[in-house]
């Protein structure tokens, strides 16, 4: 039997656990489907994509550098992809190719579901004004939260930001500024979507962040925690977490797209997170 074939694409992409994730999902769902990881060359992206397309290939994942490369290839896009203006995840039918964004309702199914953290009425800190912070702004503003603060090492990209996404959530305080601006404000959830945990770094930022119960939120995963989330523990955070489980739900959020039932994620995550504790 021929199987649906599906990859994740980036480059790098060694360290991808998305084909493990993918096959854990099709052992529970009963699904029939391949899942692999594609290196791309950096200035390759669309020729893999389409050589993968022409071989049968059914959709993608888009993973580091080529999400905007991935929006600029779709013929469709979901809102919330044309809002994030990126895309990471393709699907490949007989009307072309149609993109879609997961990253944000995986990020809001994360905090929400998993670490039951409701949002509405919280303060709100994103870190970053990349793509990363880019795909889940509009689903955190649906959650109506009193107030997102977006803070950039580039106030003017921070401002930027704001101000595309400020007419999605009028009843939202949308503002923005550079990190040095935070001194004296507290609040309820600080998210950090910087690459600065890749670099091993975190995000300068002043003292006193944290209001009382509140969560430091990682995009980034690893071994333990990374350096923001270690800042955030020296700082007296006792609520904190990675982007592991943010990870298992932009998953199955592109499960549900390509076969159209939902897998359970507990689970998986669980599973992930055995297995980083052995590594």
């Amino acid at each position: 039997m021929t199987l649906d074939r599906y990859a994740v694409i980036g480059n790098p992409i060694s360290h991808s656990r998305s084909p493990a994730i993918h096959a854990e999902f099709a052992r529970q769902t009963g699904e029939q489907l391949s899942y692999e990881a594609l290196l791309a060359p950096l200035d390759g992206f669309r020729d893999a994509v389409e050589r993968f397309r022409r071989a049968g290939g059914r959709g993608m994942n888009v993973t580091v550098p080529f999400k905007l490369e991935a929006f600029a290839l779709v013929e469709r896009c979901s809102p919330r992809a044309r809002a994030a203006g990126a895309v990471n995840t393709l699907a490949f039918g007989p009307d072309g190719i149609f993109g879609d964004n997961t990253d944000g309702a995986g990020l809001l199914r994360d905090l929400v579901h998993n670490l039951d953290r409701p949002l509405e009425g919280q303060r709100i800190l994103l870190l970053g004004a990349g793509g990363a912070a880019r795909g889940g702004l509009l689903p955190l503003l649906a959650e109506r939260p009193a107030s997102l603060t977006l803070a950039n090492r580039s106030v003017a990209k921070a401002h930027a930001l704001a101000a595309a996404f400020r007419s999605h959530a009028p009843d939202v305080a949308l503002d923005a500024c550079g990190f040095i601006d935070l001194t004296g404000r507290a609040f309820d959830v600080v998210i950090n979507a910087t690459a600065a945990s890749l670099a091993n770094e975190a995000p300068q930022l002043p003292p006193g962040l944290y209001a009382a119960n509140a969560l430091a939120y990682d995009m980034m995963y690893g071994r333990g925690d990374t350096p923001f989330l270690a800042a955030a523990r020296n700082d007296g955070v006792t609520q904190r977490a990675d982007g592991l489980g943010m990870l298992v739900e932009q998953a199955a959020e592109s499960f549900l797209l390509w076969r159209g039932v939902r897998p359970d994620t507990a689970a998986v995550l669980a599973a992930l997170r055995r297995q980083l504790a052995g590594e």
